[in-house]
């Protein structure tokens, strides 16, 4: 089994790759195989005449059980992939393809655990190899949509090649803060909510500044355990928030971002302020 990433004139590794010209021919040769079984009829060299023959088929490919793949700076995100098919003799083994932005792609195959469903893993990270600062894997181009290819073998032997089996999203880690004052604050005066939203950045490996970005603040009163939202800011240019609100009662004051197509969501903490009449 292997996993990797090639990213088309991006950083190079010392891991395994398997080049684009002999992937194609494999594929050409699969979808060149499964293309005779169905201009056929469905009758296979060795099948019996008027015997129906069922091709394999894939139904479908679920990525982290249908969640976003989020990653940050310092550790590997392993997360699993599923893809469901049939075939008349069952399903025996799926190689499948992750395919992303700017020529992220990462591949690894298993044998099928039942006769409709076969389960793999992949490892993605954004962070140097230990003791070393080369690069690994992501770059921040490769944020966004990804989709799944499989190559799915059944049991008697037939194959079927199903691109695009499935989708998801392949999303940088977001952090806020928040800091209310002042506390104690005397009801019916100003409280200063500041903040800031920072996301991974998968090229330098830090943290930093998302700007113009609309983030939410939020209230939970100090008996209740719901927030609600009281306003919404855009993020300054490097990523800082701030607004004034009137001290009414008790309470806990959040940030809270909802992600973007290249970001995860991130909540700030609750910081208290108590109220005093």
């Amino acid at each position: 089994m292997s996993r990797y990433i090639a990213l088309t004139g991006h950083r190079q590794t010392d891991r395994r790759e398997v080049t684009a010209p002999a992937r194609t021919a494999r594929r050409g040769a699969v979808v060149g195989a499964v293309a005779v079984v169905l201009v056929g009829a469905g009758a296979s060299a060795d099948a019996v005449p008027g015997t129906p023959v069922t091709a394999p088929v894939v139904s479908g490919a679920v990525v982290n059980s249908g969640h976003d793949v989020i990653v940050g700076i310092t550790r590997d995100v392993v997360f699993p992939v599923a893809v469901t098919g049939a075939d008349d003799s069952g399903l025996a083994f799926a190689d499948v393809d992750l395919k992303g932005p700017h020529g992220g792609f990462y591949t690894t195959d298993a044998f099928c655990e039942t006769a409709t469903s076969c389960t793999t893993t992949f490892t993605v990270n954004a962070h140097p190899a230990p003791g070393s600062d080369d690069p690994v894997d992501l770059a921040n181009a490769n944020a966004g949509t990804w989709s799944v290819d499989a190559l799915v073998d059944a049991v008697d032997g037939d194959s079927v090649f199903a691109p695009g089996a499935g989708s998801f999203a392949l999303k940088r880690a977001a952090r806020l803060t928040v800091n209310a004052a002042p506390e104690p604050v005397a009801k019916g005066a100003r409280i200063t909510v500041t903040g800031k939203l920072v996301r991974a950045n998968w090229d330098t490996y830090r943290y930093a500044g998302y700007a113009g970005r609309a983030v939410k603040l939020q209230f939970r009163p100090k008996d209740s355990s719901t927030y609600t939202t009281v306003a919404t800011v855009n993020t300054g240019g490097t990523g800082t928030l701030r607004t004034t609100v009137k001290a009414v009662k008790d309470g806990y004051w959040r940030w809270n971002f909802p992600g973007s197509t290249t970001t995860g969501p991130a909540k700030a903490a609750g910081d208290y302020v108590d109220v005093r009449s």
